[in-house]
């Protein structure tokens, strides 16, 4: 199956600066580019609407915790703790 794609004007520009500059050898390395952001895109989209349906659902059958101005700093501490934890080590 061949596959083609006509650009509009500023796409096309945007892949001939990108061709000029040398980021891309060819108008095929850019789409190829572009796509591989694409699909990343949506897999980042597609994750994060199902973690909204589970934390939806977490709601739905009350796992959840209810935070005050007291609680909040500790929770704040737990985030960046767990954070740090899951950084590359030059960032810890």
């Amino acid at each position: 199956m061949e596959v083609r794609f006509i650009p509009d004007p500023e796409q096309e520009a945007f892949i001939r600066q990108g061709i000029a500059s040398g980021r891309y050898q060819t108008a095929e390395d850019a789409v190829r580019d572009a796509m591989a952001h694409c699909e990343q895109d949506e897999r980042a989209r597609v994750e994060l609407l199902a973690a909204f349906d589970e934390a939806e659902s977490d709601l739905e059958a009350g796992r959840y915790a209810d935070y005050t101005n007291e609680t909040l700093p500790g929770l704040a501490d737990e985030l960046k703790r767990e954070a740090r934890e899951q950084s590359s080590p030059e960032l810890r």
